[in-house]
């Protein structure tokens, strides 16, 4: 009986250890340009600079590009590509919309619309990515926006991100059920 309980004992000690490490490796999905969406700016691409500044982007990231498909799309193009808005050999295209772009790697990633001259007129979005760290972000201060001359377009199938208060209780509900699991086994 006595090993029984050193089992219960480190049974919950890495319970707990799960419920800590949760908050430390979640995501964060960011909509690109917020209200906006992934649209020809109102006021260039100040819009989509003024966006990214706002945002703390880290590996494993979401941005959520929400556009309309057939209007417009959203390509990843290396540094040479951006600025003169090359669209031929991107990295990645997405031509459905919404599209959900997973950042895999550290560093300055690079997007466009190749639609027409959107990229010319302000369409595209530099975000630089830092790796996962261990300690969670900090919460950013909101800024207030500015109306936007032009309203986005309504359409049905433009994802909103999941609110983010799910996420935590969700992962720490978890683990606990399996801890009520487990003491009810062993008892």
């Amino acid at each position: 009986m006595p090993g029984l309980k050193i089992d219960l004992l480190v049974i919950m000690a890495l319970m707990l250890a799960s419920v800590q490490f949760q908050g430390t490796a979640a995501q964060t999905t960011h909509v690109v340009g917020n209200a906006l969406g992934w649209n020809i700016p109102p006021n260039g691409p100040s819009a989509y600079t003024t966006w990214a500044s706002t945002q703390t982007f880290r590996v494993s990231d979401v941005l959520l590009f929400n556009f309309i498909t057939g209007f417009h799309n959203v390509a990843e193009v290396s540094q040479a590509a951006y600025g003169p808005c090359t669209t031929a050999n991107p990295i990645s295209i997405f031509t459905t919309g919404p599209a959900r772009v997973t950042l895999n790697a550290p560093g300055t990633h690079y997007y466009i619309c190749t639609v027409g001259t959107h990229c010319q007129i302000g369409q595209k979005l530099t975000i630089n990515a830092s790796a996962m760290s261990a300690t969670p972000p900090p919460t950013p201060t909101p800024t207030p926006a500015s109306p936007a001359p032009v309203s986005p377009p309504t359409d049905s199938t433009i994802l909103q991100p999941p609110s983010s208060s799910f996420a935590p209780s969700f992962t720490a509900v978890v683990p606990f059920s399996f801890l009520a699991i487990a003491i009810a086994f062993f008892y």
